[in-house]
């Protein structure tokens, strides 16, 4: 089951990540929320990391705690 977070307008997020190759070489994984469940979405929040809400847009963003 994807780790789920509903912000406050009601709307549901769901918590995903990607391996991406920067410029230099280097491998990094990236997190994001997206609306749907798709192929590479994460049981839990990482360890380290808080989900916070942006107060514009109300879009989670993931914090180093």
């Amino acid at each position: 089951m994807a780790y789920s977070y509903t912000n406050a307008k009601g709307q549901k997020y769901y918590l995903h990540y990607r391996d991406v190759t920067l410029r230099g070489g280097r491998n990094q994984r990236i997190y994001y929320f997206a609306r749907e469940i798709r192929s590479n979405a994460l049981d839990s929040v990482p360890s380290g990391y808080k989900v916070v809400e942006t107060k514009r847009t109300g879009m989670p963003v993931l914090k180093k705690a």
